[in-house]
């Protein structure tokens, strides 16, 4: 009896089903194939793309600003605005009529002692900060793109295999309806066939549904209307938390940022001093010569320690808030990283079983056709073992799916970017 060719497509798209390469090279033409993939981006291309268009970015950039013109301000010879003094006095009655006296002034802040280096210090530490808080938010967003690749991957997979099996369904139906013509089986087996190839159908509709929400989550977050190709992350030989982590490096910015902001306020315990230069003419009046002279005057505040004690204790605070986020930081990511390497074990022992789980299922699929062909076998079994075969292969695809989500989950405790 002849083999039926709707069982070869399936067998065939079963066995590439866990290569996603396999099975775009299977509907496509290869040319097709590699244009296709040439004009696919990096994950670094996504990442970055959806770094240009997140608040992240627009945040970083300000903080940046701030930090370079807190620096400009540290490399000022003056600690704060100079000041504008303008000043007359005219003698008003008899015997001071005619009298002006005018002064104009300059005032110029200055620096307390050390306290410019102290300043400079704190704002490059501030500069550093901002560097380091770029770091961590591409971080961030470099997790939200590989959480959303990860989703469209198992996703695509899901709606390959309803494709398939939509498709398998439908010759079956179709070699039904020709049996039962010729009088092989009976009407209520072809029934069966296009009640099963219907249902296929709609789960085939419902998945291209999902996959689309997916493909516009994606677009709306990375602004690309395709998606990089998948490849399992490739992650350290160690599983130690590195130093170099985005995040611990802003904690220890974060650190050196409140201590520097520390010495800065023990620096400026009251305002600074202020040197005052002016010139001043004066008007005797009574046909008596005008005069000039040059003043140069220097204010020196002085203050008390209890002054000072606001600020000092608001920078202590600061500092040691900096302290503890920094060890509840590393104690997380240690957790996060630990979590992750688990995960990534666990996701590689289920792909394996789910992966021989399919293949035996495919097997038996296999036989009870054949079975089938002899008429040893009814309809509703083979049927079954299709539907059966079909969810161990889905199964099988989700399981890959997540293994590949673990390891860039993993990538991402690492924290590294692509």
């Amino acid at each position: 009896m002849k083999f039926h060719p709707w069982l070869v497509p399936w067998l065939a798209g079963s066995a590439l089903a866990a290569s996603a390469l396999g099975c775009v090279a299977q509907a496509q033409p290869a040319s097709t194939t590699a244009a296709s993939a040439a004009t696919r981006p990096t994950l670094a291309q996504a990442v970055e793309a959806a770094w240009q268009r997140s608040v992240e970015a627009t945040q970083a950039q300000g903080r940046q600003r701030q930090a370079r013109a807190d620096q400009a301000v540290a490399g000022s010879w003056l600690a704060a605005p100079p000041a504008l003094q303008l000043s007359q006095r005219e003698g008003r009655g008899n015997a001071a009529d005619g009298q002006r006296e005018t002064e104009v002034g300059i005032a110029l802040p200055l620096w307390r002692l050390g306290a410019r280096a102290t300043a400079g210090q704190a704002a490059q530490a501030e500069l550093d900060w901002s560097a380091a808080a770029e770091q961590a938010a591409r971080l961030h967003v470099a997790g939200q793109v590989r959480e959303a690749l990860g989703q469209w991957t198992a996703l695509e997979a899901e709606q390959r295999l309803a494709a398939l099996q939509c498709d398998l369904l439908g010759r079956l139906a179709e070699d039904v309806d020709r049996r039962v013509k010729a009088g092989d089986l009976a009407p209520a087996d072809a029934m069966a066939a296009r009640a099963e190839w219907l249902a296929s159908q709609a789960l085939a509709a419902d998945a291209q549904q999902k996959l689309r929400a997916q493909q516009a989550q994606w677009q709306l977050l990375t602004g690309l209307a395709v998606s990089p190709q998948a490849r399992p992350a490739a992650t350290a030989a160690t599983f130690d938390l590195s130093a170099a982590h985005p995040e611990l490096q802003l904690a220890a910015r974060a650190v050196e940022r409140a201590q520097r902001k520390l010495a800065l306020a023990q620096a400026q315990r009251g305002d600074g001093p202020e040197l005052g230069v002016n010139l001043r003419q004066e008007r005797p009046g009574q046909g008596n010569p005008t005069q000039n002279s040059v003043g140069v005057a220097l204010r020196l505040p002085f203050g008390t320690q209890a002054h000072a004690q606001p600020r000092i204790a608001a920078a202590l605070s600061e500092v040691d808030l900096a302290l503890t986020q920094q060890q509840r930081t590393r104690d997380r990511l240690a957790a996060e990283l630990e979590l992750a390497r688990s995960q990534v074990q666990a996701a590689q022992a289920q792909a394996n079983l789910e992966a021989q789980r399919a293949a035996l299922l495919r097997q038996r699929a296999a036989h009870i056709d054949k079975a089938f062909r002899a008429g040893e076998s009814p309809l509703p079994e083979l049927l079954r073992a299709l539907g059966a075969a079909a969810q161990a292969e889905a199964a099988s695809e989700r399981q890959h799916a997540q293994l590949h989500l673990a390891q860039a989950r993993l990538q991402q405790a690492q924290g590294f970017l692509p």
